[in-house]
Protein backbone atom coordinates (compact mmCIF):
# COMPACT_ATOMS: atom_id res chain seq x y z
CA UNK A 1 0.00 0.00 0.00
CA UNK A 2 0.92 3.67 -0.74
CA UNK A 3 1.47 6.62 1.68
CA UNK A 4 -1.20 7.67 3.98
CA UNK A 5 -1.61 11.32 2.89
CA UNK A 6 -4.06 14.49 4.12
CA UNK A 7 -6.29 15.72 0.86
CA UNK A 8 -8.36 17.90 3.37
CA UNK A 9 -8.24 19.95 6.59
CA UNK A 10 -10.50 22.46 8.55
CA UNK A 11 -9.56 24.18 11.88
CA UNK A 12 -11.03 27.26 14.26
CA UNK A 13 -9.66 27.99 17.16
CA UNK A 14 -8.78 31.11 18.86
CA UNK A 15 -6.61 33.08 15.83
CA UNK A 16 -9.16 32.38 13.44
CA UNK A 17 -12.35 30.93 12.27
CA UNK A 18 -10.85 28.88 9.44
CA UNK A 19 -7.48 27.23 7.96
CA UNK A 20 -6.40 30.53 6.10
CA UNK A 21 -6.97 33.02 9.25
CA UNK A 22 -5.23 30.84 11.75
CA UNK A 23 -2.26 30.54 8.65
CA UNK A 24 -2.31 34.28 8.74
CA UNK A 25 -2.30 35.07 12.42
CA UNK A 26 0.90 32.15 12.69
CA UNK A 27 2.65 33.88 10.12
CA UNK A 28 2.16 37.86 11.93
CA UNK A 29 2.84 36.03 15.77
CA UNK A 30 -0.72 37.51 16.50
CA UNK A 31 -1.99 35.60 19.72
CA UNK A 32 -6.02 34.79 20.36
CA UNK A 33 -5.09 34.99 23.78
CA UNK A 34 -7.08 37.46 25.64
CA UNK A 35 -9.94 37.88 28.17
CA UNK A 36 -12.94 35.67 27.44
CA UNK A 37 -16.22 36.80 26.22
CA UNK A 38 -18.83 33.92 26.45
CA UNK A 39 -17.54 31.93 28.80
CA UNK A 40 -19.42 31.65 31.85
CA UNK A 41 -17.39 31.47 34.54
CA UNK A 42 -16.40 33.79 37.80
CA UNK A 43 -12.76 33.17 36.06
CA UNK A 44 -13.73 34.94 32.83
CA UNK A 45 -12.53 38.23 34.17
CA UNK A 46 -9.72 36.89 35.93
CA UNK A 47 -7.75 34.84 34.22
CA UNK A 48 -6.95 34.57 30.15
CA UNK A 49 -8.27 32.37 27.86
CA UNK A 50 -7.59 31.52 24.12
CA UNK A 51 -11.04 31.84 22.69
CA UNK A 52 -12.92 31.27 19.66
CA UNK A 53 -13.87 35.04 18.85
CA UNK A 54 -17.16 33.76 17.88
CA UNK A 55 -20.86 33.27 19.98
CA UNK A 56 -22.81 30.56 19.91
CA UNK A 57 -25.33 32.24 17.86
CA UNK A 58 -23.06 33.37 15.66
CA UNK A 59 -21.50 29.89 14.92
CA UNK A 60 -24.77 28.59 14.09
CA UNK A 61 -25.69 31.09 11.61
CA UNK A 62 -22.46 29.87 9.65
CA UNK A 63 -24.06 26.40 9.57
CA UNK A 64 -27.43 27.08 9.48
CA UNK A 65 -28.30 24.86 12.43
CA UNK A 66 -30.94 26.78 14.17
CA UNK A 67 -33.45 24.15 13.77
CA UNK A 68 -31.33 21.92 15.83
CA UNK A 69 -32.31 20.94 19.40
CA UNK A 70 -29.37 20.58 22.25
CA UNK A 71 -26.26 21.49 20.26
CA UNK A 72 -23.62 22.59 22.55
CA UNK A 73 -20.78 24.37 21.35
CA UNK A 74 -18.43 21.54 21.61
CA UNK A 75 -20.61 20.17 18.59
CA UNK A 76 -20.90 23.92 17.22
CA UNK A 77 -17.01 23.75 16.69
CA UNK A 78 -16.90 20.47 15.53
CA UNK A 79 -19.15 21.37 12.71
CA UNK A 80 -17.03 24.23 11.36
CA UNK A 81 -13.88 22.40 11.38
CA UNK A 82 -15.50 19.06 9.91
CA UNK A 83 -17.22 21.19 7.44
CA UNK A 84 -14.34 23.03 5.77
CA UNK A 85 -12.66 19.59 5.74
CA UNK A 86 -14.39 17.32 3.62
CA UNK A 87 -15.53 20.96 1.51
CA UNK A 88 -11.23 21.23 1.76
CA UNK A 89 -11.02 17.45 0.42
CA UNK A 90 -14.15 17.61 -2.55
CA UNK A 91 -15.79 14.94 -0.42
CA UNK A 92 -19.10 13.80 -2.46
CA UNK A 93 -21.83 12.96 -0.09
CA UNK A 94 -21.65 9.54 -2.06
CA UNK A 95 -18.29 9.14 -0.34
CA UNK A 96 -19.71 11.10 2.83
CA UNK A 97 -22.46 8.32 2.90
CA UNK A 98 -19.85 5.12 2.29
CA UNK A 99 -19.74 2.47 4.64
CA UNK A 100 -15.59 2.98 4.08
CA UNK A 101 -15.24 6.22 5.46
CA UNK A 102 -14.54 6.25 9.25
CA UNK A 103 -14.85 9.23 11.32
CA UNK A 104 -12.50 9.18 14.50
CA UNK A 105 -12.83 12.23 16.94
CA UNK A 106 -11.18 13.33 20.25
CA UNK A 107 -13.18 15.09 22.55
CA UNK A 108 -12.66 15.67 26.71
CA UNK A 109 -15.63 18.52 27.53
CA UNK A 110 -18.21 17.12 25.17
CA UNK A 111 -21.46 18.35 26.38
CA UNK A 112 -19.54 19.02 30.39
CA UNK A 113 -19.92 22.51 28.30
CA UNK A 114 -23.63 22.84 29.36
CA UNK A 115 -22.90 21.94 33.39
CA UNK A 116 -25.74 23.81 34.35
CA UNK A 117 -28.09 21.50 32.71
CA UNK A 118 -26.41 18.95 33.58
CA UNK A 119 -27.24 19.88 37.22
CA UNK A 120 -30.56 20.37 37.09
CA UNK A 121 -31.26 17.49 34.68
CA UNK A 122 -29.73 15.24 37.18
CA UNK A 123 -32.16 16.59 40.22
CA UNK A 124 -35.40 17.32 38.34
CA UNK A 125 -38.56 14.83 37.95
CA UNK A 126 -39.85 17.14 35.19
CA UNK A 127 -38.78 16.86 31.51
CA UNK A 128 -35.43 16.99 30.70
CA UNK A 129 -33.55 20.47 29.25
CA UNK A 130 -32.61 19.86 25.40
CA UNK A 131 -29.20 19.05 26.19
CA UNK A 132 -29.87 16.10 27.81
CA UNK A 133 -28.35 13.70 24.93
CA UNK A 134 -25.10 15.45 24.58
CA UNK A 135 -23.98 14.75 27.82
CA UNK A 136 -22.61 11.33 26.83
CA UNK A 137 -18.73 11.73 25.58
CA UNK A 138 -19.52 10.58 21.95
CA UNK A 139 -22.30 13.09 21.31
CA UNK A 140 -20.64 15.16 19.08
CA UNK A 141 -19.15 12.60 17.21
CA UNK A 142 -23.11 11.02 16.49
CA UNK A 143 -24.02 14.41 16.07
CA UNK A 144 -21.18 14.97 12.91
CA UNK A 145 -22.47 11.25 11.42
CA UNK A 146 -26.12 12.38 11.73
CA UNK A 147 -25.80 16.05 10.17
CA UNK A 148 -23.46 15.17 7.26
CA UNK A 149 -24.74 11.23 6.60
CA UNK A 150 -22.13 9.98 7.33
CA UNK A 151 -22.76 5.57 7.79
CA UNK A 152 -19.33 3.93 8.53
CA UNK A 153 -17.24 3.11 11.02
CA UNK A 154 -17.39 5.76 14.13
CA UNK A 155 -15.77 6.32 17.61
CA UNK A 156 -14.97 8.65 19.67
CA UNK A 157 -11.31 8.95 22.13
CA UNK A 158 -10.84 10.54 25.08
CA UNK A 159 -7.20 9.74 25.76
CA UNK A 160 -7.28 13.56 27.73
CA UNK A 161 -4.57 15.91 25.80
CA UNK A 162 -3.63 13.38 23.58
CA UNK A 163 -7.15 12.36 21.68
CA UNK A 164 -6.47 14.06 18.55
CA UNK A 165 -3.59 13.11 17.98
CA UNK A 166 -4.34 8.95 18.59
CA UNK A 167 -7.54 10.10 16.89
CA UNK A 168 -5.21 10.68 13.84
CA UNK A 169 -2.81 7.81 14.64
CA UNK A 170 -6.06 5.22 14.49
CA UNK A 171 -7.56 6.51 11.12
CA UNK A 172 -3.90 6.00 9.70
CA UNK A 173 -3.93 2.86 10.92
CA UNK A 174 -7.37 1.54 9.65
CA UNK A 175 -6.51 2.47 6.12
CA UNK A 176 -3.35 0.80 6.52
CA UNK A 177 -5.00 -2.08 7.95
CA UNK A 178 -7.81 -2.29 4.99
CA UNK A 179 -10.75 -1.17 7.91
CA UNK A 180 -11.33 1.87 5.83
CA UNK A 181 -11.08 3.42 2.45
CA UNK A 182 -10.69 7.14 4.68
CA UNK A 183 -10.77 8.78 7.52
CA UNK A 184 -12.27 12.26 8.99
CA UNK A 185 -10.21 12.39 12.17
CA UNK A 186 -9.28 15.17 14.46
CA UNK A 187 -11.24 16.93 17.64
CA UNK A 188 -12.77 19.64 19.64
CA UNK A 189 -12.90 21.12 23.05
CA UNK A 190 -14.94 24.36 24.40
CA UNK A 191 -14.19 26.31 26.97
CA UNK A 192 -16.36 24.95 29.94
CA UNK A 193 -16.89 25.85 33.80
CA UNK A 194 -15.88 21.66 34.29
CA UNK A 195 -12.62 22.23 32.73
CA UNK A 196 -11.50 25.62 34.13
CA UNK A 197 -12.29 24.88 37.52
CA UNK A 198 -10.45 21.53 37.53
CA UNK A 199 -7.40 23.35 36.32
CA UNK A 200 -7.64 25.81 38.23
CA UNK A 201 -7.71 23.31 41.64
CA UNK A 202 -4.44 22.19 39.87
CA UNK A 203 -2.86 25.44 40.16
CA UNK A 204 -1.56 25.08 36.78
CA UNK A 205 -3.07 28.20 35.09
CA UNK A 206 -0.84 31.16 34.75
CA UNK A 207 -1.68 34.49 35.26
CA UNK A 208 -0.43 36.29 32.48
CA UNK A 209 -0.16 34.98 28.75
CA UNK A 210 1.83 31.83 28.87
CA UNK A 211 4.97 31.72 27.78
CA UNK A 212 6.31 28.16 26.98
CA UNK A 213 9.46 27.19 27.40
CA UNK A 214 10.81 29.64 29.51
CA UNK A 215 12.30 29.42 32.55
CA UNK A 216 9.93 31.92 34.59
CA UNK A 217 6.90 30.06 32.76
CA UNK A 218 3.85 30.34 35.74
CA UNK A 219 1.51 27.82 33.86
CA UNK A 220 -1.11 27.10 30.85
CA UNK A 221 -3.93 29.33 29.20
CA UNK A 222 -6.61 27.53 28.32
CA UNK A 223 -8.36 27.78 25.14
CA UNK A 224 -10.80 26.15 22.75
CA UNK A 225 -11.44 25.04 19.41
CA UNK A 226 -11.64 22.34 16.37
CA UNK A 227 -9.47 20.61 14.02
CA UNK A 228 -10.10 17.65 11.24
CA UNK A 229 -8.43 16.00 8.59
CA UNK A 230 -9.20 14.11 5.54
CA UNK A 231 -6.96 10.77 5.28
CA UNK A 232 -6.85 8.90 1.92
CA UNK A 233 -4.46 6.48 0.50
CA UNK A 234 -1.80 8.20 -1.89
CA UNK A 235 -3.32 5.91 -5.23
CA UNK A 236 -6.89 7.45 -4.47
CA UNK A 237 -5.96 10.49 -4.01
CA UNK A 238 -5.32 11.42 -7.48
CA UNK A 239 -5.77 15.04 -8.63
CA UNK A 240 -6.14 16.52 -5.31
CA UNK A 241 -4.45 18.50 -3.15
CA UNK A 242 -1.80 16.70 -1.07
CA UNK A 243 -0.61 18.93 2.22
CA UNK A 244 1.39 16.18 3.33
CA UNK A 245 1.64 12.14 4.88
CA UNK A 246 1.12 10.95 8.40
CA UNK A 247 4.17 9.05 7.98
CA UNK A 248 4.95 8.06 11.40
CA UNK A 249 2.86 7.95 15.15
CA UNK A 250 3.97 6.36 18.37
CA UNK A 251 1.89 6.07 21.74
CA UNK A 252 2.89 5.45 25.25
CA UNK A 253 1.58 5.30 28.64
CA UNK A 254 4.14 6.18 31.43
CA UNK A 255 1.69 5.63 34.12
CA UNK A 256 3.69 7.57 36.26
CA UNK A 257 1.08 10.08 37.67
CA UNK A 258 -2.82 11.23 37.25
CA UNK A 259 -1.81 14.21 35.97
CA UNK A 260 1.78 14.93 35.53
CA UNK A 261 4.41 13.04 33.31
CA UNK A 262 7.77 11.04 34.28
CA UNK A 263 10.84 13.24 35.18
CA UNK A 264 12.57 10.81 33.34
CA UNK A 265 10.88 11.27 30.57
CA UNK A 266 10.04 7.92 29.97
CA UNK A 267 7.01 8.41 27.95
CA UNK A 268 7.77 11.48 25.85
CA UNK A 269 11.14 9.19 24.60
CA UNK A 270 8.69 6.31 24.17
CA UNK A 271 6.44 8.41 21.76
CA UNK A 272 9.18 10.49 19.96
CA UNK A 273 11.14 6.88 19.13
CA UNK A 274 7.79 5.22 18.47
CA UNK A 275 7.11 7.70 15.79
CA UNK A 276 10.59 7.54 14.26
CA UNK A 277 10.39 4.34 13.76
CA UNK A 278 7.17 3.86 12.08
CA UNK A 279 8.25 6.65 9.87
CA UNK A 280 11.70 4.78 9.34
CA UNK A 281 13.55 7.90 9.48
CA UNK A 282 16.36 8.86 12.05
CA UNK A 283 15.96 11.90 14.54
CA UNK A 284 18.53 13.71 12.42
CA UNK A 285 16.04 14.17 9.71
CA UNK A 286 13.80 15.76 11.96
CA UNK A 287 13.00 19.36 10.26
CA UNK A 288 11.07 21.29 13.20
CA UNK A 289 9.05 19.63 16.29
CA UNK A 290 5.74 21.23 16.86
CA UNK A 291 5.88 20.75 20.73
CA UNK A 292 3.41 20.00 23.31
CA UNK A 293 4.89 22.77 25.14
CA UNK A 294 1.68 23.66 27.69
CA UNK A 295 3.82 26.28 29.93
CA UNK A 296 3.72 24.36 32.91
CA UNK A 297 6.66 23.40 35.02
CA UNK A 298 6.43 19.71 34.22
CA UNK A 299 5.58 19.21 31.25
CA UNK A 300 7.83 22.16 29.68
CA UNK A 301 10.83 20.48 31.49
CA UNK A 302 9.84 16.52 30.54
CA UNK A 303 9.41 17.58 26.73
CA UNK A 304 12.81 19.25 26.31
CA UNK A 305 14.76 16.71 28.70
CA UNK A 306 13.06 13.56 26.53
CA UNK A 307 14.24 15.40 23.08
CA UNK A 308 17.77 16.10 24.40
CA UNK A 309 17.51 12.45 25.00
CA UNK A 310 16.54 11.18 21.73
CA UNK A 311 18.60 13.99 19.55
CA UNK A 312 21.79 14.83 19.04
CA UNK A 313 21.04 18.29 18.22
CA UNK A 314 17.64 19.21 19.25
CA UNK A 315 15.68 20.76 16.02
CA UNK A 316 14.13 23.64 16.15
CA UNK A 317 11.45 23.11 18.05
CA UNK A 318 7.98 25.60 19.19
CA UNK A 319 5.19 26.22 20.97
CA UNK A 320 2.10 27.10 19.08
CA UNK A 321 -0.22 26.98 22.18
CA UNK A 322 1.70 30.71 23.13
CA UNK A 323 -1.16 31.60 19.95
CA UNK A 324 -4.24 29.38 20.63
CA UNK A 325 -3.72 28.32 24.50
CA UNK A 326 -4.65 24.76 25.47
CA UNK A 327 -6.98 23.69 23.16
CA UNK A 328 -7.23 19.68 25.26
CA UNK A 329 -8.29 17.35 23.48
CA UNK A 330 -8.44 19.20 20.49
CA UNK A 331 -4.78 20.32 20.35
CA UNK A 332 -3.20 17.57 18.60
CA UNK A 333 -5.38 17.44 15.40
CA UNK A 334 -4.88 21.74 15.57
CA UNK A 335 -1.21 21.46 15.78
CA UNK A 336 -1.22 19.04 12.87
CA UNK A 337 -2.88 21.57 10.67
CA UNK A 338 -0.14 23.86 12.05
CA UNK A 339 2.38 21.39 10.85
CA UNK A 340 0.95 20.62 7.48
CA UNK A 341 1.04 24.76 7.03
CA UNK A 342 4.72 24.41 8.07
CA UNK A 343 5.33 22.17 5.14
CA UNK A 344 2.99 23.49 2.52
CA UNK A 345 4.82 26.98 2.82
CA UNK A 346 7.92 26.24 4.18
CA UNK A 347 7.80 28.08 7.22
CA UNK A 348 8.57 28.07 10.93
CA UNK A 349 6.14 29.60 13.61
CA UNK A 350 7.08 31.22 16.71
CA UNK A 351 7.15 30.87 20.42
CA UNK A 352 5.18 34.05 21.65
CA UNK A 353 5.97 35.31 25.13
CA UNK A 354 9.72 33.37 25.23
CA UNK A 355 12.43 35.88 27.43
CA UNK A 356 14.36 33.53 29.53
CA UNK A 357 16.17 30.35 28.61
CA UNK A 358 15.64 27.15 31.09
CA UNK A 359 19.00 26.59 32.83
CA UNK A 360 18.61 22.71 32.75
CA UNK A 361 18.90 23.18 28.95
CA UNK A 362 21.23 24.72 26.00
CA UNK A 363 18.66 24.72 23.15
CA UNK A 364 16.19 27.24 23.65
CA UNK A 365 12.70 27.24 21.50
CA UNK A 366 12.77 28.84 18.31
CA UNK A 367 11.07 32.56 18.90
CA UNK A 368 10.59 34.22 15.51
CA UNK A 369 9.01 33.63 12.77
CA UNK A 370 11.08 31.56 9.83
CA UNK A 371 9.60 32.42 5.95
CA UNK A 372 12.17 29.94 3.36
CA UNK A 373 12.72 27.18 5.77
CA UNK A 374 13.34 23.47 4.64
CA UNK A 375 10.88 21.60 6.46
CA UNK A 376 10.53 17.98 5.42
CA UNK A 377 9.54 16.02 8.63
CA UNK A 378 7.55 17.87 10.87
CA UNK A 379 7.28 15.99 14.93
CA UNK A 380 4.17 16.76 16.54
CA UNK A 381 3.90 16.60 20.57
CA UNK A 382 0.57 15.70 22.24
CA UNK A 383 0.86 14.67 25.83
CA UNK A 384 -2.34 13.99 28.10
CA UNK A 385 -3.16 13.10 31.74
CA UNK A 386 -2.37 10.02 33.15
CA UNK A 387 0.53 9.75 31.08
CA UNK A 388 -0.79 9.06 27.89
CA UNK A 389 1.58 10.66 25.28
CA UNK A 390 1.77 10.73 21.38
CA UNK A 391 3.67 12.35 18.19
CA UNK A 392 3.28 12.23 15.06
CA UNK A 393 5.83 12.49 11.59
CA UNK A 394 4.09 14.57 8.98
CA UNK A 395 6.17 14.76 6.25
CA UNK A 396 6.60 16.50 3.34
CA UNK A 397 4.99 14.32 -0.09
Amino acid sequence: MGRIVVTGMGVISAIGNNVSENHSSLQNGVSGIGKAQFLNSKYANELLFGEVKLSNDALRSQLNVSNLKGITRTELLAFIAFKEAVENAGLSTDELKSFETALLSGTTVGGMVEMEAIHADANTNQAPSEFVSSYRSGAHTLQLAKAFGLRGYTDTMNTACSSSANSIMLGARMIKAGKCKRAIVGGVDSLAKYTVNGFNSLQIFSDEVTRPFDANRKGLNLGEGAAYLVLEREEDAQGKTIYGEIRGYGNTNDAYHPSSMSPEAVGVRGAINGALQTARISPSEVSYVNGHGTGTENNDYTEVHGMNQIFDAVPPYTSTKSFTGHTLAAAGAIEAVYSLLSIQHQEIYATLNWQTQMPEFNSKPQTEFVANAEVKHVLSNSFGFGGNCSSLLISKV
